[in-house]
């Protein structure tokens, strides 16, 4: 079946975090913190979908007329941004992902409109493109978006690596992401031909359960499979999500996992959550150093958290 009728695309993925590097074989462009989209467009057209397949024109009504922003039938790949104060805010977006109130969807549709950036184009005027060339796909793609407040084509540079990155880190932005100039798209793979640069890890963890230590401020447990086996990994403050908070503590309770530590009165949930936590490094022990918990992610399942 034609990929734009059959709407189920799995997108390409970064390679490991590498440090930032100059090469003539790679371009270089910023690394937006949002969450990745798959757009269906033509001017008869609108379907977004996240990386599980999830529909998602209910959550981002104010991207409905992007489909007359293509000049032909086209399928984008890219990123569903909030900015505040100038910048991607995850913490923004990850919000408006959870949101099911439709009354609440369009107060936020308003007060902080959400933009998709695309990055690649994948399908151009009824042709998988796939196989041509990133450069090449680039080229189409600025030919094929007319930009507006709604929808903008991500730029990129070539051979600096090492500058953009450091234009990144002054403007605490998330990092720069390299890739290789030649490069075809691989649906659902992860390839060394894209990799991220970033000053701060992160991964996505199993929500396993959580405590509330002094001054009402819960920490929660994080873990991974391990095989068929969940394992502890770490644990992390929650910062001050109270969306976050009443999502995880509703969850169905579940028994202490085996292996994962004695944390007093913690509330033990059933592994169906996922979380995005950044962190400095692994610590020699495999924990994490200096976690920070970005929020809740409904578009990874539990079981693609695994231990790295």
């Amino acid at each position: 079946m034609d990929i734009f009728e059959a709407k189920n695309i799995a997108p390409m993925l970064l390679g490991d975090n590498k440090p930032p590097f100059d090469s003539r074989e790679h371009i270089y462009e910023l690394k937006l913190d949002g969450i990745r989209c798959i757009a269906y467009l033509s001017d008869t057209d609108f379907e977004l979908r996240n990386k599980r397949n999830k529909r998602l024109n209910s959550i981002y009504p104010e991207l409905k007329g992007i489909g007359r922003q293509v000049k032909a039938r086209c399928i984008l790949d890219g990123e569903l941004l909030v900015l505040r104060g100038g910048k991607p805010s995850f913490v923004e977006v990850q919000r408006r992902c959870l949101m099911t109130n439709p009354v609440k969807i369009e107060l936020a549709a308003k007060k902080l409109p959400v933009c998709f950036t695309a990055f690649d184009i994948l399908y151009h005027d009824s042709r998988q493109i796939t196989d041509l060339s990133l450069i090449d796909r680039k080229a189409l793609l600025m030919e094929t978006v007319i930009e507006s407040p709604s929808i903008a084509v991500s730029r990129y540079i070539e051979y600096d690596g090492t500058a953009l990155y450091g234009v990144a880190a002054e403007q605490g932005l998330e990092g720069i992401v390299a890739k290789r100039r030649g490069s075809k798209y691989y649906f659902g793979k992860t390839t060394k031909d894209w990799v991220k640069c970033k000053a701060l890890l992160d991964e996505d963890f199993i929500v396993c359960g959580y405590y509330v230590k002094e001054k009402n401020i819960a920490s929660v447990i994080l873990g991974a499979y391990l095989g068929e086996n969940i394992v502890y990994q770490s644990h992390v403050a929650m910062g001050i999500s109270r969306q976050d908070f009443d999502i995880i503590s509703n969850k169905k309770r579940s028994r202490k996992y085996d292996g994962f530590p004695d944390f007093e009165d913690a509330v033990w949930i059933m592994p169906e959550l996922v979380c995005r936590v950044d962190f400095m490094e692994r610590t020699p022990g495999g924990g994490l150093r200096q976690p920070v918990f970005k929020g809740l992610r409904d578009d990874k399942a539990p079981q693609e958290c695994t231990v790295l």
